[in-house]
């Protein structure tokens, strides 16, 4: 029998804010253990949240990016949740009037073009870290990440694959870092995922058992806890081999399994009420207006616009927009240049280069536009050719340094004049004597010897064109 996955996704992103959602402590990332806390997010007695403006700002963004419908009157309740990592024994999220609902993401599969349904996205506070120490056979707790703004988004059932689910959750990783609704960092936790799976034959509108994974925070991961559940669920309906039943499973990556956690959760098992310590929230159309009109140029729109209006090459143009940062640097440095390909060649050649070697991404770019702008400008010119161009880019990104102090300093004005450069040829050929026999025996890369001596005697700074046509010149006489 033929057999059809059925795939239902949701998604938690932690919000790109400085504070948490009810409390002023810092939601930033990587702060010692219980640094970030306070009386409020601790779940003390006889304290009162307060609800962060910028929250629901990007809880509006997120809809938006997703096509979703804004309820303009949205709530706060309380979920039951009676575990350590949360102090008060519930969590405040949404249940009865989320901010977002009904909206769409399109992906695209070898399968073609599809629209995954969203049936919401709500707004709710994160859970702390519980840390297990099997050695003392303790669990600690780290409040850091209580309170710490989250959205979650809801997809419908409708992923039939892991080609599909990786699409769509790369999609959505996008738009969301594309807009700064959230870094969405697989490796910080920032983003993520409950895959809720069953299994049904071809054909059939039922619904199989579902069982849901918790706590996915990565692509490769999520992609083979589907295709291990998916051999589960088949086993179980063809052989008999178990009974499945819904439930919570955990996904262990090391032993390629997944484990029965508990039986899943029901509405009714989380006993939602609305939260009496906050009040609805009223989006009127001013506030509405204000976050629509801060929607950036998707991703998508703004390489057409490279390509078409900039003369970016289509590979180029995707490079830029899978960064809002890159695009900003390159937005600003261009105009200042005169050119938008060198921009876009420096960008993604050069300042990419020098930030995988500092094991960053992208997003981390932070340089000056101006001074990027004034470090092609010199090149391009000719005061100072394409090595000496890098040296003082790293300055730049390094210690932001000024580019000409940098290369007056250093001394890395390019040397032009061809008769200082013909000298300094005719002293190289004279002193490697073999390689201008193995040239002259037909061996051309022996020319390459020579070239180093002459570039080093001028400490990088001679135009290599310039050097190549006289060295050339020199040994064909």
């Amino acid at each position: 029998m033929n057999y059809e996955t059925v795939i239902g996704l949701e998604v938690h992103v932690e919000l790109a804010t400085e504070s948490k959602i009810f409390c002023s402590c810092s939601a930033k990332y990587g702060a010692e253990q219980n640094d970030s806390v306070c009386p409020a997010c601790c779940g003390m007695p006889g304290m009162l949240p307060v609800t962060n403006k910028h929250v629901v700002d990007l809880g509006i963004m997120a809809g938006l990016l997703t096509n979703c419908r804004i309820n303009r009157v949205t709530t706060f309740d309380k979920k039951s949740y009676y575990y350590p990592d949360l102090p008060c024994s519930y969590q405040i999220t949404q249940w009865f009037s989320p901010i977002c609902v009904d909206g769409g993401v399109e992906i695209e599969t070898s399968q073609g073009k599809k629209i995954i349904g969203l049936k919401q996205i709500h707004m709710e506070e994160d859970a702390g870290k519980l840390v297990h120490d099997d050695w003392t056979d303790t669990s600690l707790v780290d409040f850091n990440r209580t309170s710490v703004p989250l959205c979650e988004i809801v997809s419908k059932p409708d992923l039939r694959s892991v080609e599909e689910v990786i699409a769509y959750l790369e999609r959505l990783r996008t738009l969301l870092r594309f807009a700064r609704v959230s870094n969405c960092r697989w490796e910080e936790g920032s983003m993520r995922c409950d895959v809720n799976l069953s299994i049904r034959p071809e054909g059939s509108t039922e619904l199989g058992v579902r069982t849901e994974m918790k706590n996915m925070n990565s692509l490769s991961a999520i992609a083979r806890a589907i295709e291990y559940e998916q051999a589960r669920h088949i086993d179980a309906l063809e052989r008999g081999t178990e009974v499945l039943v819904q439930e919570t499973r955990r996904w262990d990556d090391v032993k390629g399994q997944s484990f029965a956690m508990r039986n899943k959760e029901t509405a009714a098992d989380y006993r939602y009420f609305p939260d009496p310590n906050l009040v609805p929230i009223i989006i009127d159309d001013e506030w509405f207006d204000r976050v629509k009109s801060e929607m950036p140029e998707l991703p998508e729109v703004k390489a057409a616009r490279y390509v078409g209006e900039l003369g970016l090459t289509e590979k180029d143009a995707e490079t830029l927009t899978a960064s809002r940062a890159m695009c900003d640097v390159f937005e600003a440095a261009y105009p200042l240049c005169g050119s938008a390909k060198d921009t876009a060649s420096w960008l993604i050649g050069d300042c990419m280069g020098m930030l995988r070697k500092k094991k960053l991404t992208a997003d981390d770019i932070a340089i000056d536009p101006v001074k990027l702008a004034e470090i092609i400008k010199m090149v391009t010119a000719g005061e100072i050719n394409r090595n000496a161009g890098r040296r003082v880019l790293a300055a730049v990104m390094d210690e932001d340094a000024d580019p000409r102090a940098y290369c007056e300093k250093h001394g890395l004005a390019a040397q032009n004049d061809e008769g200082a450069i013909l000298e300094v040829v005719k002293k190289a050929i004279a002193a490697n004597e073999k390689s201008v026999q193995d040239y002259k025996n037909g061996r051309t890369k022996a020319m390459q010897a020579i070239f180093g001596s002459i570039m080093k005697e001028l400490r990088g700074n001679g135009d290599p064109q310039t050097i190549q046509r006289l060295l050339k010149e020199e040994l064909d006489k």
